[in-house]
């Protein structure tokens, strides 16, 4: 593969990785957090209530907001774009998987 190729691999990686947090984000933030206060208030009488589910996903959407924020607003693409998006993905399976099993709170196994 020549060096030409695979800079349009990369080119077209990155904006794979955009597209796919671009159209996760708002979907994201709608169902973990809009739609996960509602129940919590219907559940627990409360929109939040710091619980490390609710901080975790929190932080997993900043990490999102960032990395769109970072490429919109100060052009990022590359190495520094898509370690931002990497650690928006760990953050997003500790939310997910991590928080159950490590974490003491409303939503854990321990």
């Amino acid at each position: 593969m020549t060096p030409a190729e695979m800079e349009k691999r990369k080119e077209k990686l990155d904006l794979v990785a955009y597209r796919a947090v671009a159209v996760g984000f708002p979907l994201f933030t709608l169902g973990a957090l809009v739609f996960g206060m509602i129940w919590a208030s219907k559940a627990w009488g409360r929109y939040w209530g710091w619980d490390p589910k609710e901080v975790w996903s929190l932080i997993t959407w900043l990490f999102y907001a960032l990395y769109l924020h970072t490429r919109l607003v100060y052009g990022w693409k590359g190495k520094k774009s898509a370690l931002i998006a990497v650690l928006g993905f760990i953050a997003a399976l500790f939310t997910f998987f991590g928080v159950n099993y490590l974490l003491r709170g409303l939503h854990s196994y321990v």
